[in-house]
């Protein structure tokens, strides 16, 4: 009565439902039910409306609460809200925040000629211009120690200062203020919104007074500097630029899931790689920057589906470059390292972790290896080839060694001119970096001896086609992400020398039309007809 339904067909559906209700989810955030009877009682009005002369005033101080003590650093007299600014101060670092304590910023938008202590409609917010983070290893000449000296200095206070947090400067702040004159209605005033609003009774009106936001998400690792005893001064960029309502609200949500992220144990260089897709963006390249995510997503988790039942069926390597295999389970395992080493967010190194195991598990497959534990000793057994096989292999190592009269030369050579003109942290360090600089400069040339095993077979049933075309199209999308998305220049590159190998594949594809009587991805050929008694009427 019910035609079977496959699994992919129902985790595309479950992909459109979840695509439609974030768009719904979204519009909900960036579109606020403006009061529609202007002189109706539940209307909130804005101070704004009444064009009044404003100052902006700001101060650092050792607690959120002034206690102790605050100090001006910066006021902008006459202060304009559809004007934006940015100003550079240096600002002097109290005795306690060099001995890795914390400095607040208390920001306060007030009347102008009146103090914002003593102001009723100032409003105003607070947040932190130091943060801990672990500080960056040194990095030395492996060959002739230049800043050995150095690191020898700063090691010496304590063996565990690289352990330890240790206070960084945000060296930016970012103000924004919503300078719309937008009516509120008050049966239907966003939560986001209220916390950041304060309003008073003016007459029968209500007013609210400027909706005042500290922009968190452009608080950048790459901008923090590191503090210590001997600092007494450090820049500061004041930036100060009007937000929409909707943008408001949309930051709101965002600063709010970062925060979450973080109590539960992101740190800011983990939290920093989700802001990085926030920050100098507009809403709509934003939107578009979702909808190419998601689809990746989606790309990636069919193609991980059909890689898996693709290997889980192999019986037989005809056809297939084992030393392919090699190579990627190989490379990934040293990208893994690498992203290691740089101390990555988590966010990228535990998917790359479990791509190296699965690419472990291929290699288990493609050479036949069988683990026979005795005892707590394992022991491994590889299994036979048969002719078919031993004639792709053949094939195989014929490319891998023309192949190897090119690479190996390439990849020493670049090994050692970064080992003398690169400074690194240490040796290993250099090792993976080398490695890694091989994988993603000549990597690409480890898909050729498939291409080459395809000329000599004549055919590309054997490849596993649908798991194929789910990365190539994760291929161009990686594309997009290239323009889009900060990223290494290797990286980039390794982008867009896939595309190169993924059009011969097609053109392969072309050129050796599909031959049923070769056997298929999963050792079966399909004009093998069944051996029994013919059947008679």
């Amino acid at each position: 009565m019910f035609q079977k339904t496959s699994f992919t067909t129902l985790i595309v559906g479950v992909f459109i439902v979840y695509v439609l209700h974030t768009c719904w989810v979204m519009y909900g955030i960036v579109y606020t039910k403006p009061c529609d009877n202007p002189k109706s009682d539940k209307c909130i009005s804005p101070y704004l409306a009444g064009n009044p002369r404003l100052q902006l005033s700001i101060y650092t101080a050792l607690r959120p609460n002034t206690e102790g003590g605050h100090s001006l650093i910066h006021r902008e007299e006459d202060f304009d809200v559809n004007t934006r600014f940015e100003r550079l101060v240096n600002v002097s670092l109290p005795k306690k925040t060099r001995k890795n304590g914390t400095l607040y910023a208390m920001v306060f938008l007030h009347q102008a000629g009146m103090s914002p202590w003593q102001d009723p409609r100032q409003v105003h917010m607070v947040t932190q211009l130091t943060t801990y983070m672990l500080p960056k290893p040194p990095e030395v000449s492996l060959i002739t120690g230049e800043d050995e000296s150095q690191q020898e200095q700063q090691s010496m206070p304590g063996d565990d200062k690289l352990d330890r947090p240790v206070s960084h400067w945000r060296s930016r702040l970012t103000l924004n203020i919503v300078a719309e004159n937008f009516l509120f209605d008050r049966e239907a005033l966003p939560s986001d919104v209220h916390r950041y609003m304060k309003v008073y009774q003016s007459g029968r009106k209500m007013v609210y007074l400027p909706l005042l936001f500290i922009d968190q998400l452009s608080n950048r690792v790459k901008d923090l500097m590191e503090i210590n005893s001997s600092t007494t001064e450090l820049p500061l960029t004041i930036s100060y630029d009007t937000i929409a309502l909707g943008k408001l609200r949309f930051w709101i949500h965002m600063q709010d899931a970062v925060y979450s992220l973080q109590q539960f144990g992101f740190t800011e260089k983990d939290a920093d790689e989700i802001k990085g897709i926030f920050v100098d963006t507009n809403l709509y390249f934003l939107a578009l920057t979702f909808f190419v995510a998601a689809f990746h997503l989606l790309f990636d988790f069919l193609a991980f589906k059909n890689d898996i039942s693709f290997w889980k069926q192999k019986k037989s390597m005809v056809g297939m470059s084992s030393k392919a295999v090699l190579w990627r389970c190989f490379s990934t395992i040293v990208i893994f390292l690498y992203l290691l080493d740089e101390q990555t967010s988590m966010l990228v190194l535990f998917p790359a972790g479990i791509g190296s195991l699965i690419e472990v598990w291929k290699v288990k497959k493609a050479f036949k290896i069988y683990i026979i534990w005795k005892g707590i000793k394992p022991a491994f057994m590889f299994g036979k080839s048969d002719e078919s096989e031993r004639r792709t292999e053949e094939y195989d190592s014929l490319a891998m060694k023309y192949l190897s009269y090119l690479l190996y030369p390439l990849c020493v050579g670049g090994a050692i001119y970064a080992l003398v003109f690169v400074k690194y942290k240490s040796w290993y360090s250099w090792l993976i970096n080398s490695l890694v600089n091989g994988v993603y400069a000549f990597g690409f040339l480890f898909m050729l001896p498939q291409l080459f095993v395809n000329y000599k077979l004549k055919s590309v049933a054997h490849l596993p086609w649908k798991a194929f075309m789910y990365k190539a199209f994760n291929t161009f999308i990686d594309d997009v992400f290239a323009f889009i998305i900060t990223m290494p220049t290797s990286h980039r590159l390794a982008c867009f020398r896939d595309d190169a190998v993924f059009l011969i594949y097609l053109y392969q594809r072309w050129l050796y039309p599909v031959d049923k009587t070769r056997v298929n991805e999963y050792g079966v050929s399909y004009d093998e007809e069944p051996k029994g008694k013919a059947h008679k009427d």
